[in-house]
């Protein structure tokens, strides 16, 4: 059951289970180790290459912006100097005239540049958030066991957004301030070789801090990214489970710890914030202190008559120009260490490599299927419980098309069977075999394909009931799905539904009874077609009018198909070709009910509980 406990102190003092929980998450983080630099954000380049046309039109944009720029400069140094100075007013009219023209290629350069980099930002962001959602599908159970959801979704959006952020807007941004830093600065020197080298001084002295502070801005970013993604897991689980929240009151409990986990993100945020608004206050007062002085002494040059108005002007331009280059610089500089705390999470995921995957040269599974299942000798523990093995020593062979039914107490291996039997996970010792093939020789794609399964609570699609069906098997026709449907006793109470078999059923088909829902998930089933059916619980959760009708659909599920089913109720598996009794991760018992009851072991002793001593 999720924890829903608040975070209010305990009566001695101590941090109730929500911060608790908030600073285990919180010091797991910390041990994690981060890159301190920006090289997460090589892992941006192939996907910023598979679009090089619009990389490539931006940066010739972005020249030719830097270039009017520039020449905007020139441009009012020849409106002082020569229309000024004429007093001649088609001197001043051709001095405007070529002003004008100017910052009209600036306008246009500008706008097709921010166009294709825009563009190219957009591009990348949706492929990016394609490539991890794709790998995120691929990873196995084993991940999920160490890996919140919610952090995932986290990644999938809040950091991919802040990688959007540098590809769409600051890494043009960047470039145009560079570029425009670099030829101010070139331009500079041609303008006044004193004055630039008095700049050339200043640089330095500028760019130091930025550098040095926007380290700490991207660890402060990495950190308040995790913060939120806590908080954002914890939201996943408790949204989850509200029924379960709500039955037991834990609504305000469960929104103070919440409320706890958003908190820890503000204040990591607020560190951030704080952070780099010092970094930019303290380089754009550098910078700007730095033009004043330079000012200065150009006016003292104008009067000393070594240099003119117009120079000086353009100078001032150029200046003024270096210094809001290098001001932005400091500005997009935290966007880029945030862009990087960014990828590096986002890296995390696309880095992680499934323990579970095909070989090198996966071995084909016969044609046709027969589905022949053989567990031999397995020993397999979870990894967080390697000292306490689900199964040990578990023996299981299935013929094709028999109806095995596997029963126990709770712990005893059931679902474990199946979970293996899908390469949810592999074995620590031993082999499982499908139709020959030992599981690990084959694709874990291929193997899944021969099964269906329907579990207790079988998760269902926002969609309509159509589109649920026809997850089983995306090229099912129309008919095919109907077909299912029908024989999963669903037919009746889809064409009920308002738009018939294309009525929305809501998110996880929550506008459906349990019943129904998993009738619907056995017409999933059975469009597949696959020659394997693995029933896990499928009927526990229903009452006596829906169980019926749902066995029927199950009984119609099972022809000519081999059959694993998991039951507690002990009723459900009493047509089964055999019954095969698990406990402690062995098998104990195997045979027909009446074999097994006349035995007097386990089997015996647990329909005794559910039916009374005629169970015979």
């Amino acid at each position: 059951m999720t924890d829903v406990n608040g975070g209010e102190q305990k009566a001695d003092g101590r941090p109730g289970a929500g911060a608790e929980l908030v600073q285990g998450m919180a010091e797991a983080k910390a041990r994690r180790p981060r890159r301190k630099d920006i090289r997460p954000l090589a892992h941006l380049l192939p996907f910023v290459a598979a679009h090089k046309g619009d990389g490539l039109a931006a940066g010739f944009f972005l020249l030719f912006s830097t270039g009017a720029t520039l020449g905007l400069t020139a441009a009012f140094k020849g409106v002082i100097d020569h229309g000024f100075a004429s007093g001649q007013g088609a001197e001043i009219n051709s001095a405007f005239v070529g002003l004008g023209a100017v910052a009209l290629v600036l306008a246009i350069a500008t706008a097709s540049r921010f166009f294709f980099i825009t563009r190219l930002g957009e591009r990348v962001v949706a492929d990016l958030r394609r490539a991890l959602y794709g790998h995120t599908l691929g990873l196995d159970q084993q991940y999920f066991l160490k890996t919140r959801t919610g952090e995932v979704l986290s990644r999938l959006t809040t950091d991919v957004s802040l990688v959007e952020q540098l590809v769409g807007v600051s890494a043009s941004v960047a470039l145009r301030n560079i570029l425009s830093l670099v030829g101010g600065l070139g331009y500079m020197v041609l303008v006044s070789p004193k004055l630039a080298g008095f700049i050339m001084l200043m640089v330095p002295v500028i760019l130091a801090p930025m550098f040095l502070v926007g380290r700490r801005v991207r660890k402060l970013t990495v950190t308040a990214q995790d913060r939120f993604a806590d908080a954002v897991g914890y939201a996943g689980e408790s949204l989850d489970a509200l029924e379960t929240v709500q039955a037991f009151g834990r609504e305000s409990a469960s929104s103070a710890r919440f409320g706890l986990a958003v908190e820890e993100a503000y204040k990591a945020s607020v560190r951030r914030i704080t952070t780099r608004a010092s970094m930019t206050a303290m380089v754009i007062t550098l910078a700007f202190g730095g033009v004043t002085l330079l000012l200065w002494t150009g006016a003292r040059l104008v009067l000393s008559g070594e240099m003119t108005g117009g120079t000086l002007a353009q100078f001032a331009m150029l200046a003024v120009m270096a210094a809001g280059s290098i001001g932005a610089l400091g500005e997009v500089w935290g966007d880029v260490q945030k862009a990087s705390g960014a990828m590096d999470r986002i890296a995390d995921l696309l880095n992680a490599k499934p323990d579970i995957a095909a070989p090198p040269a996966p071995t084909v599974l016969p044609v046709p299927a027969r589905g022949a299942i053989a567990f031999e000798n397995v020993v397999f523990a979870y990894p967080g419980r390697p000292d306490l093995p689900a199964l040990n020593g578990f023996d299981l062979a299935v013929k094709p098309g028999e109806t095995v039914a596997l029963v126990g107490p709770s712990g005893a291996g059931k679902s474990t069977v199946l979970r293996l039997l899908l390469r949810f996970y592999d074995p620590q010792s031993g082999a499982i075999r499908l139709d020959g093939v030992d599981l690990r020789d084959a694709a874990p794609e291929e193997v899944r394909a021969r099964m269906a399964l329907v579990a207790q609570d079988s998760p269902l699609f926002s969609g309509s009931a159509l589109d649920n069906i026809r997850f089983g098997r995306e090229d099912a026709t129309d008919a095919e799905l109907r077909a299912a449907a029908e024989a999963a006793q669903a037919s009746g109470f889809l064409s009920a539904l308002p738009q018939g078999f294309d009525t929305p059923v809501g998110e996880r088909a929550k506008t459906l009874s349990g019943g129904q829902r998993q009738r619907l998930a056995i017409a999933r089933a059975l469009v597949r077609q696959a020659p394997i059916l693995l029933l896990d619980e499928a009927t526990s959760a229903l009452d006596a009018e829906s169980e019926r009708l749902v066995q029927q659909a199950l009984t119609a599920a099972m022809e000519g198909r081999t059959t694993l089913v998991i039951a507690h109720r002990l009723a459900t598996v009493l047509k089964a070709d055999r019954i095969v009794v698990m406990e402690n991760g062995r098998v104990v018992e195997q045979g027909t009910h009446a074999e097994l009851f006349a035995k007097g072991g386990l089997y015996a002793r647990l329909a005794r509980l559910q039916f009374g001593v005629e169970a015979a």
